[in-house]
């Protein structure tokens, strides 16, 4: 189980480098992906090693919240790409007022 749960823990290490660090929108909503996926790993790990079926019904809510937050991110993304004509995070200081 610890090698599972480390590895689920460079994954999502790296996905939050890529939601901090990166600057374009796509980028970091499939880095947002793969901290969902990551955290899917380590409950999958843990309700295999304790015989649990809670956590593999928790990863299928999982997915269903990050395949509805990835359709809702796609939207805001288009929309977003058309007002501006770019994808770069940087733009959307409008947003903020």
């Amino acid at each position: 189980m610890s090698n599972y749960l480390i590895l689920a823990t460079i994954i999502f290490t790296i996905g939050a480098a890529g939601v901090i660090i990166r600057k374009n929108l796509i980028v970091v909503f499939m880095s947002l992906e793969l901290m969902f996926n990551s955290a899917n790993l380590g409950f999958v790990a843990v309700s295999n090693a304790l015989n649990l079926v809670s956590g593999d019904i928790f990863v299928i809510f999982v997915m269903v919240v990050a395949a509805a937050e990835a359709a809702v991110a796609l939207g805001i993304a288009i929309a977003f790409y058309r007002e501006k004509g770019t994808a770069d995070i940087d733009e959307a200081s409008e947003l903020k007022n």
